[in-house]
């Protein structure tokens, strides 16, 4: 995964160190999503001349990098197309010759940034070398900058004119097959960039001075039938179809009441958090959608006709603030997001539980409830934390639907090709909306008449936008490549799913009471918990130097052991191992010793005597391991041991209180090992890649 970020100005005086400045924060803010390395393009001294800045690093290497250029930032432009990247490696190590912008030749006529992947790249690449163009990289999309000027050279040789930019990049993205949202600048269109989406987010924001005149954008088809076809792959890049005559309108949103455009600034980036700082007003693109900005207008066409797809796309109000993408007083945002728990648990609630009557309602499923109730089986499908909130819910929806229940993970779905009907419901949960192996599973179980519900933390994410229908999880944005906040939110929204589902059930209902109580103490018990983080911090710096670490729970709390374990891996680099504790005795029990460190959640449950067993085996052994526990557990049988103590709740929500302390426990392992947390080795933030 990477981030992308552009950024273009009409007639709004702005000088090329605004610009630079303007390009380098957003990368900044999207840097959670690569950070590899990065670059920035913006235009030169003249129209057919332009910057290109690459770094290997964090964007704070490339920020001190261009700040040595001799360039001249005071130079002001009344309109200006400048485009950024940071870089999580995919093809290719991190280097500048790898980095994003991809330019098309030496004089940077094309140039790229890119997110997802191109699957046929190298058979473009085979082909493109035929005639004659050296690549400078080993990345997927170099190959996407020598098309453009291929098919743009091939048709001002053959036809003795140029094609427009939008047709440029619509005939270029035509021969691509993968994922991808694409930014282009040319030297040939200046103060001009084109944008298209397909798998890969990507919205833009909307700045003027004055009011629009209208919320949303018109869709533009008329040109579809003269544009290449899908089906043309072995000759487009040896035959371009004679230029079609484009009908041209303009957009009704920027017209200023004289009928000219106004002053405008759009900001184009994979994630708002890079855009909220700027406008709250955006505009998400859809797939195959190809967005030209030009003279301050906007303008959005289709790659392909679909009579299903809306013609507008409308301008959207983020609700986002900019302190929530800022870390404030904490030292990482990882530490700010387990911080914000209190608050993103209530906000997950809020609106949609009745604490008074016991009652839960979620609008997003309204329409499809009856459907859901009457499914012949539930299958959950995710991966990494999201996969693990699925676990933890797994057991309270058997136990309140009476529906058997399936948890599968996304990445190995397919690959078993596991049989899916039309009287299933899927419920597909991803914080960005985006996850690509996710995406792949959702299509294979709509082509199955399969009912699809969506479990997101994105508005206009690709599975909220794909699903029949679904719940935001309304988290707030986590920046942290680590997610905490996210899980406990997609826990408990699961967690509602489950509640509402059982309201028809007269059985259930006392159940359904004990647990919306729990939920009405959740805040309170995470409060609780986060005193605790003095204690946490040394018994993390105590285990800072191990190398292995094992976590033990049984019934509700296995999926919290694997989730505590998974953030250990994730930020500390320690090796860890979740493992339910009735699995102890039939292998893993050979690894404890009195050198292997183990950490043991006994709440008071149905399982604890079990659990209790397992706390046995492991002293019997030598071992000493750390228990968490309840606050009022006074059993004599770990009396002795170190002890994190956490308020007592209900059993089928207790991991939400549970997780927040190993959330902690991992990031200062974190620190204490001299790593940064947000931002860990060879992981990004949202995998759009399969």
């Amino acid at each position: 995964m990477c981030g992308i970020f552009a950024y273009i100005n009409y007639l709004v005086e702005r000088d090329r160190k605004y610009i630079t400045d303007t390009l380098l924060t957003g990368l900044g803010r999207l840097e959670y999503r690569g950070y590899d390395s990065a670059g920035v393009a913006v235009d030169g001294d003249s129209e057919k001349e332009a910057y290109l800045f690459k770094q290997v690093g964090k964007v704070a290497a490339l920020r001190e990098k261009i700040s040595t250029q001799k360039v001249d930032f005071q130079k002001p432009f009344i309109s200006h197309a400048g485009m950024a990247h940071t870089r999580w490696a995919t093809h290719g190590i991190p280097s500048e010759t790898n980095s994003h912008p991809h330019r098309s030749d030496p004089t940077n006529e094309f140039m790229v940034v890119h997110n997802g992947i191109i699957t046929n790249y190298k058979e473009l690449r085979a082909v493109l070398e035929k005639f004659g163009f050296q690549f400078e990289s080993d990345t997927d999309t170099e190959a996407v900058a020598k098309l453009a000027k291929y098919i743009y050279d091939t048709q001002k040789k053959t036809m003795g004119n140029t094609m427009t930019f939008t047709n440029l990049v619509k005939a270029v993205c035509k021969e691509l097959e993968g994922a991808f949202a694409l930014i282009f600048k040319s030297t040939h269109f200046p103060n001009e960039l084109v944008a298209a989406r397909r798998g890969s987010p990507l919205l833009i924001g909307v700045k003027t001075a004055k009011k629009l005149k209208v919320d949303f954008v018109d869709v533009d088809t008329s040109d579809l039938s003269n544009t290449v076809s899908a089906d043309q792959n072995q000759q487009t890049l040896l035959a371009l179809p004679e230029q079609p005559k484009i009908r041209r309108t303009q957009s009704r949103s920027f017209l200023g009441e004289d009928g000219v455009p106004m002053p405008v600034e759009y900001i184009l980036a994979s994630d708002a958090s890079a855009i909220i700082e700027h406008t709250k007003k955006v505009l998400y693109l859809e797939d195959d959608d190809v967005a030209h900005i030009s003279e301050g207008d906007l303008h959005i066409h289709r790659l392909r006709r679909d009579d299903h797809m809306s013609s507008v796309r409308p301008i959207q109000t983020l609700e986002h603030e900019l302190a929530q993408i800022q870390k404030g007083a904490f030292a990482h945002f990882m530490q700010k997001e387990i911080y914000e728990q209190p608050e993103s648990v209530v906000n997950t609630m809020r609106g949609r539980v009745n604490f008074d009557n016991h009652s839960v309602v979620l609008g997003g499923l309204r329409s499809q409830l009856s459907n859901i109730r009457r499914s012949r089986r539930i299958i959950f499908c995710a991966c990494g934390t999201s996969f693990h909130s699925c676990i933890a819910v797994k057991g309270l929806f058997a136990e309140l639907t009476d529906v058997p229940i399936s948890v599968e993970l996304a990445s190995s779905f397919l690959d078993e090709q596991l049989p899916v009907f039309r009287d299933d419901v899927c419920v597909f949960v991803s914080q960005s909306g985006e996850t690509k192996d996710t995406l792949l599973v959702l299509q294979y179980c709509k082509e199955r008449g399969a009912l699809c519900v969506g479990v997101t933390n994105t508005v206009g994410s690709t599975i909220s936008r794909e699903t029949h229908c679904g719940v935001h999880i309304n988290a707030g944005p986590e920046i942290s490549v680590a997610s905490t906040k996210a899980y406990t939110s997609q826990f408990i929204a699961l967690t509602m799913i489950a509640l509402q589902l059982s309201d028809d059930n007269l059985s259930k209902m006392a159940r359904r009471r004990e647990i919306i109580d729990g939920l009405y103490r959740l805040s309170g018990d995470i409060r609780q918990v986060l005193t605790l983080e003095p204690q946490l911090k040394q018994i993390a710096q105590d285990l800072a130097s191990e190398h292995h670490l094992i976590l033990l729970a049984r019934g509700y709390q296995t999926a919290t052991c694997h989730e505590g374990s998974l953030k250990i891996k994730e930020v500390s680099y320690i090796h860890s191992e979740s493992i339910a504790a009735g699995e102890l005795k039939h292998g893993p029990l050979a690894l404890i010793d009195s050198s292997m460190p183990v950490l043991l959640i006994m709440n008071k449950d149905r399982h604890y005597a079990d659990t209790e067993n397992a706390f046995k085996q492991v002293t019997a052994r030598g071992g000493d391991p750390i228990v968490l526990c309840d606050c009022d557990d006074e059993t004599p049988i770990f009396a002795n041991s170190r002890t994190i103590r956490v308020p007592k709740t209900v059993d089928a929500i207790q991991g939400i209180v549970n997780i927040v302390p190993l959330q902690l426990l991992a990031y200062h392992m974190a620190v204490a090992r001299g790593f940064d947390p947000d931002s860990p080795r060879n992981l990004a933030k949202s995998v759009t890649t399969a």
